[in-house]
């Protein structure tokens, strides 16, 4: 299952204009203004937003190492919780909407939950596919943000939820950004979750690539939608020399006056 904007058609029924929005374990803990700047772009649109309470982590680091039992522990939790919730299920993290929309089900399979994971499986849908969807609504606040941008496509997002060109039509309604395409733009950051601690010179190598190469594209702001991506691209700026800026989509939306 793909991410698809609200307002189209799916399985099952159409999208409402009511969400429920899942912050994730790393906007809990982490970027927490990436979650207030997401919440803020989709009333920005006129989507009522509603907290998701008891929510913690969609099981997707356990799952990756290959501990699918303590996977399943971890987002029984989380699942169980959505459960409770109506409409949609907003996720600003490319890699966890994958998680929860292509990776649930299986990972339940054979379950007492399994139902309950087809379900809000089938409701999930990544934070940029929404705004695409209101990119109307988005250019009637001639939002403004100047500077040099390249976004980098996350590996899940891309390859998982087939998501590319929808994060570009948001940056696309943004006056004074200059959207420049990398060469590197479809390659893995290096992050992996336990990729990077298992093989951190490999890890880092790969972020350096794609960091020279937004250097070499004097790129201001290096843009994703994935905060896995951008907790590692930032890091490695931080101790490479500085810049380019990461930032989440929702965080450049904030900055360019969707709030």
């Amino acid at each position: 299952m793909h991410a698809r904007p609200v307002g189209i058609a799916v399985k099952g029924g159409d999208l409402s204009e009511t969400v429920a929005l899942f912050p994730t374990c790393l906007g809990d803990l982490i970027t927490p203004e990436t979650v207030e700047h997401a919440q803020g772009a989709l009333e920005a649109c006129g989507i009522v937003v509603r907290p998701v309470r008891r929510a913690t982590c969609c099981g997707q680091p356990a799952f990756n190492a290959g501990y699918t039992s303590q996977a399943r522990r971890v987002a029984r939790a989380t699942l169980r919780a959505l459960a409770q919730t109506t409409g949609p299920i907003v996720v600003p993290a490319g890699s966890c909407a994958a998680m929860m929309s292509r990776h649930w089900v299986d990972l339940f399979a054979g379950d007492r939950d399994a139902d309950l994971a087809r379900q809000v499986a089938s409701r999930v849908v990544e934070f940029s596919a929404v705004l695409a969807g209101h990119v109307d609504s988005l250019e009637q606040h001639e939002l403004r943000w100047v500077g040099r941008a390249a976004y980098h496509d996350s590996c899940h997002m891309l390859r998982e939820l087939g998501l590319r060109g929808e994060p570009r039509a948001v940056l696309a309604t943004v006056r004074g950004l200059e959207l420049v395409e990398l060469e590197s733009a479809d390659r893995c950051c290096g992050f992996g979750g336990t990729f990077s601690v298992r093989y951190p010179e490999v890890s880092v190598a790969m972020a350096d690539t794609k960091l020279d190469d937004a250097r070499e594209h004097a790129v201001d702001v290096l843009v994703s939608a994935d905060p896995g991506c951008l907790m590692q691209l930032g890091g490695r700026a931080a101790n490479s020399g500085g810049g380019p800026r990461a930032m989440h989509l929702a965080t450049l939306l904030y900055e360019a006056g969707l709030r």
